[in-house]
Formats: structure tokens, C-alpha cells, sequence
């Protein structure tokens, strides 16, 4: 499962309504709406986490995984011990966050997030870009 920054993960890509997506993946195993109204859709084999945004309308915009095949620039990331990771790929500016036992590690750039507990990465977080006009940059049209 090849995560790609700034486009999506395997075949999702940003942009996609939810009717491309279960053209794919076929229906989810679990489907809610957060507080935000946004809709959410659980895959648990390939272990998926999409979220539709409700103000555009209804576009995945955000994916999580923690899929252990998920590769990032064709590296495994999963299970992985996080610094490792952080010094073999190009991106260089981290923001860190702590939450207990977890730490979330932000790139901005690419909307990404790794986070990690006991040093190793236990999943992966990818966003929407959003673009100079502060418009999201849609991958799926």
C-alpha cells in the first residue's frame, strides 16, 4: 500500500467522492458522521480511516492508515522506529506534538503526520494540500 503525499494512499486519491471509493474498496465495514458532519468510512482489512469533508462537498480529503504494507517513497513505515524513518526521508521540518504515551510528528508541507508510540510508528496520517488561493488541490477530478 504506497502512501503518496499530497495525493492519497494505493488507488484513493484526494477529491474522490465516496461512490469512486467504493468502486475500489466496495462498501465500508463501518460508516459514521463526525461533529463536524463529516462522513467517515472504517476499512478494516486494508485498515483505512477516510474522511469526506461535508463543506467540499462530500470530497475525501483526509486518510489515515496503520496498514503494515503502507510504504512511504518506498520505505515501510509501520512498526518502524521513528527517528529512523524521519533521517531517511527528504522532508526535514517536524513539528512535534505529545499526547501520554503517543507523539505525533507534523510535516506541514506534505500534510503529513507519523505518529508513534514507544518509538515506533503505529500510523500515518495524510491531508488535502491546500493551495495558494486557499483552495483544497484536488487530485481527483
Amino acid at each position: 500500500m504506497k502512501i503518496n503525499p499530497k495525493n492519497g494512499i494505493d488507488q484513493l486519491l484526494f477529491g474522490m467522492k465516496q461512490n469512486d471509493v467504493e468502486k475500489r474498496y466496495g462498501t465500508p465495514n463501518k460508516q459514521f458522521k463526525d461533529e463536524d458532519g463529516n462522513i467517515i468510512y472504517l476499512y478494516n482489512s486494508p485498515k483505512l480511516r477516510l474522511t469526506f469533508y461535508e463543506d467540499e462537498d462530500f470530497r475525501l480529503g483526509y486518510i489515515i492508515t496503520s496498514n503494515s504494507e503502507a510504504t512511504l517513497l518506498d520505505k515501510k513505515i509501520i512498526g518502524e522506529n521513528l527517528e529512523k524513518i524521519k533521517t531517511e526521508l527528504p522532508f526535514k521540518s517536524w513539528e512535534q506534538e505529545d499526547f501520554d504515551s503517543t507523539e505525533n510528528h507534523f510535516n506541514e508541507s506534505n500534510w503529513l503526520i507519523l505518529q508513534a508510540e514507544f518509538g515506533e510508528v503505529i500510523r500515518v496520517e495524510i491531508g488535502a494540500i491546500i493551495n495558494d488561493n486557499d483552495e483544497f488541490d484536488w487530485k481527483f477530478n
